[in-house]
């Protein structure tokens, strides 16, 4: 049976003494009984099962801000006990001790508990005799089960004489005596001792806010419907706040569609900012209130910060106040401060109102103060805030910070930040500033102007602008590196080692993106004229960055650059494993990796045109295009237009080979190899047709030595019967180890053709067999497939059958053309997949979560883990999309 916290027995009346209290004026019935409850209230069982807790500890407190649900929590948890709860709702009268304890007495009978005889209401309204004290003790301390209290609103309690009275009765009264405050303030008791002793139990603000899925049961309670998903968003801007929540939902349900006026309302023209500003600011001291009105420009703060704002020097007792008394100031450590997100809305709003045109002045002391005591991201923010360009821009590059651009760590804000940049301001940081944003979008041409721009008035600019022209630097090397330019980018490179001495060594290691975005950049321009050497060197170095975040996109870059170095020069395996690790370390630090020039997909798109696995080939340059940040960077332009253009020939269309071999790029200086391959596929491309001369003298134009080139060349001169050319021409590549299997492959099967044209099977039958040897272990397939008719007899006969069984054939005699209507080769993998691997790969390809797998295979998900990551090793992937793709290529679906 459920006993109501207020039931008195009707019949026995109590006598005068105990109608009236000390000053004579009767007791409110409203203020001993349990409010009530609307219809849309939300029981809450996570929190009733802490007041439930068992054994109960003499003393509870319920500590949250105005509305934050204290009161009904209590009101439904004392509703639903068995034994009744004796409620007091406390005023301001209770300061006088004497009325404090007339009414706590007058709580007690009222919740049906009898006192002993001994025990005599106060008469003198500001004072308690100490026996009065210890009889109510003793009287509690027998009762059995024991007597809980509810004292609500505690908060208006601040005399001290009657905080110390109160835990002398509940020291006193042991167990007999539960007793709960409900208060927005920390109450003057000693809770140090009872939370030492394990006597306290602790509701706090934490646990008071709603969580997504409550906000979705409460709302369904007001006839809204709202997804989890899209609660979480309402919970976070109203951190769960009880009234916040309610009140919307009333006006969401007078809005035409209120899932949108749930995300979208305007918490200054709501019923909210009526309820904080009647029971939060205008209860405040006029002081008070004008710091909350400066602060609420701030997304933290600091009593310094503070200071600042204000003009005070007592906003850290003013803080530690508002935040005491649950005023929706929010304490984040070390002395740093929130405002409740709502709150700050309606108190900016108010700001403008009460202070007009005070905003713009708020926002530039914050910045100043924010950037000398090194929070740059805040001072940018608020100085862009105060339209003050000038300083804001100078702040970033005097911190070297310009790189932030290019690190993909919230580029994007940055770029967002200074769009709102007017033309009006020309200082040489503006001009550097608005450089990085174009350019860094990949808009090299207005980037180059406004470089230009800065450089001339950084000239002009006296004492030590040491950091603007180490941006300059990095800038002009990104510029040189999209426009093609060798020489300038060696320039840049060059000012960046001279200006680099005259900057604070603190600032350079704060920063070290920036020498690796430099080098990077300074890499992929020698690699574009073709000085493999000397951009191995600069990328390596950009490589080996300092491990962090900033300079992710600078690793990931240079990887993917040095892996298409390997690619070009032959070397498939070093190749793939570059540019596969250049796309792991972009995601050890982000599942969704910062975008850049997407080369290292290009290259294992490379690596697969000559494995001929060519679905894949086409899947991931489809993915290098979407992911590009930087479309018109020419080299990876250049490898994009180069495998697309391999893998149109591998499927016979020349036609779309030469369309897609000559890229759309615009470059200072013409890169050698990149010329070179364009007219290797037009050649090739011309002999699939049928026109044999056109090839052949297509080649006699070819100005790059480099080997692939070469080797390449001399196929294609002895396919249309130019033996001897062709032999010259391997006779010029050096033998100095610089190149890979997938050159001298294509060597030696040039030899091999030769040898078998001039009537030599033997020998051509012995560097065909040694060809099959290096390829086997690169999975090289094109080679073979582009050699010709001429090799399909070799591979049909003993011992090349065996060699070629299993990886370039499908074990059968017959080697057919997987570019043809024939029966594709089955492909193999590096090493074989284990069983448990095998199990994985077909739920994965189910669509199944990591958790699903562990599950439905009864092991853990670290384990699972522990089978993906050989999985992906075993089939070159590094994605689960990719993995199921490329098992079904090669047949393991």
């Amino acid at each position: 049976m459920v006993v109501s916290a207020v039931s008195v027995d009707e019949d026995q009346p109590e006598s005068a003494e105990q109608q009236t209290d000390p000053l004579g004026d009767p007791y409110l019935r409203t203020r001993f009984i349990l409010p009530s409850r609307p219809v849309t209230f939300l029981a809450r069982p996570r929190l009733t099962r802490r007041l439930d807790h068992s054994p109960p500890t003499p003393l509870t407190m319920v500590n949250g801000a105005a509305g934050a649900g204290k009161t009904l929590l209590l009101a439904d948890w004392a509703a639903g006990r068995a034994q009744p709860v004796a409620w007091l709702t406390m005023e301001a009268e209770e300061k006088r001790p004497g009325m404090f304890w007339a009414h706590f007495l007058h709580a007690l009978r009222t919740s049906g508990r009898h006192l002993s005889d001994r025990i005599e209401d106060p008469a003198d309204a500001h004072h308690v005799d100490r026996r009065l004290l210890s009889a109510i003790a003793e009287d509690l301390a027998t009762a059995d089960p024991p007597v809980t209290v509810v004292l609500d609103e505690y908060e208006r309690v601040t005399e001290p004489d009657i905080a110390e009275q109160l835990e002398f009765v509940l020291q006193h009264a042991g167990r007999g005596l539960r007793l709960i405050l409900v208060t927005r303030t920390e109450p003057l008791l000693s809770l140090h001792r009872y939370r030492a002793a394990g006597e306290l139990t602790e509701i706090r603000a934490a646990e008071l806010a709603f969580t997504p899925e409550e906000t979705v049961a409460l709302l369904r309670l007001h006839g809204l419907r709202l997804s989890v998903q899209a609660a979480r968003a309402l919970v976070d801007r109203t951190r769960g706040w009880a009234a916040g929540l309610r009140l919307c939902a009333l006006a969401a349900q007078e809005s035409q569609d209120p899932e949108v006026y749930l995300k979208e309302f305007e918490a200054d023209r709501s019923t909210i900012a009526d309820f904080l500003l009647a029971e939060v600011l205008k209860r405040q001291p006029e002081d008070t209130q004008d710091l909350l009105l400066r602060i609420s420009v701030l997304d933290r703060f600091n009593p310094d910060l503070a200071n600042t704002l204000t003009g005070r020097a007592d906003s850290a007792r003013i803080l530690a106040d508002l935040h005491r008394e649950n005023a929706f100031v929010e304490q984040l450590g070390h002395s740093w401060y929130r405002l409740h997100p709502l709150f700050g809305e309606i108190l900016r709003a108010h700001l403008s109102v009460r202070r007009p045109g005070l905003e713009p002045e708020l926002h530039r002391r914050a910045a100043r103060w924010l950037r000398q005591t090194g929070s740059l991201p805040e001072a940018l923010a608020h100085g862009a805030a105060a339209g003050d360009w000038d300083f804001t821009a100078a702040a970033l590059v005097d911190d070297l910070a310009i790189g932030r651009f290019f690190t993909g760590l919230r580029s994007d804000d940055l770029a967002g930040l200074f769009s709102r940049m007017g033309p009006e301001t020309t200082s040489p940081a503006t001009e550097l500033v608005r450089a990085a944003r174009d350019l860094s979008h990949g808009d090299f041409r207005h980037g180059t102007v406004h470089l230009r721009q800065a450089r001339a008035r950084l000239d002009g600019v006296t004492g030590d602008p040491a950091a603007a022209r180490l941006s300059c630097a990095l800038l002009e090397a990104l510029a040189a590196r999209l426009t093609g330019s060798p020489t300038r980018a060696e320039l840049a490179a060059e000012s960046a080692d001279e200006v680099r001495q005259d900057v604070a060594p603190d600032l350079l290691l704060k920063h070290p993106e920036l020498p690796a975005l430099l080098l990077t950049h300074l890499g992929s321009t020698r690699l574009w004229a073709g000085r493999f050497e000397e951009a191995r060197a600069a990328l390596a170095k950009a490589a080996d960055a300092p491990d962090s975040a900033s300079t992710v996109l600078a690793r990931k870059e240079s990887l993917g650059h040095l892996a298409l170095i390997d690619y070009l020069d032959g070397w498939l395996g070093r190749a793939e494993h570059k540019a596969l690790e250049a796309v792991a370390e972009a995601e050890r630090f982000d599942p969704s990796p910062p975008a850049g020039s997407a080369i290292e997909q290009v290259v294992l798109a490379g690596v697969a045109v000559d494995r001929n696995e060519l679905g894949r080939a086409k899947t991931l340059l489809d993915e290098a295009a979407e992911h590009s940040a930087t479309p018109h960077d020419p080299v990876t332009a250049a490898g994009r237009a180069i495998v697309t253009a391999r893998l149109q020939l591998a499927r016979g269309d020349a036609r779309a080979a030469v369309e897609a071999a000559d890229p759309d790029v615009f470059a200072v200086v013409a890169s050698p190899w990149a010329e070179s391959h364009e007219r290797l596929v037009t050649s090739a491309a011309r002999l699939a047709e049928g026109r044999a001369g056109e090839a052949a003298e297509i080649l006699r134009k070819l100005g790059d030595d480099q080997p692939s080139c070469t080797t390449e060349a001399a196929r294609i001169q002895c396919a249309v019967g130019n033996v001897d050319e062709a032999i010259d021409l391997l006779d010029s590549v050096p033998a100095d180890g610089r190149t890979g299997p997938a050159v001298t492959v294509r060597a030696t099967l040039v030899k091999a053709m030769a040898a078998d044209a001039a009537g030599d099977t033997a020998t051509a039958r012995r560097l065909v067999a040694q060809a099959l040897l290096d390829a086997r272990r690169e999975r090289l397939r094109r080679p073979f497939l582009d050699a010709g008719r001429w090799i399909r007899p070799l591979l049909v006969t003993a011992p090349l059958d065996r060699l070629a069984a299993g990886w370039l054939t499908a074990g059968h005699p017959a080697c057919e053309d997987p570019a043809g209507p024939g029966t594709p080769p089955a492909p193999i993998v590096v090493e074989e997949l284990s069983a448990r691997e095998r199990d994985v790969l077909r739920r994965l390809a189910q669509m199944m979560s990591t958790q699903e797998i562990a599950a439905d295979m009864y092991v853990s998900v670290n384990t699972v883990k522990t089978h993906l990551k050989s999985l992906y090793r075993k089939l070159a992937v590094n994605r689960r999309g990719a993995a199921v793709r490329r098992a079904r290529d090669m047949g393991l679906l």
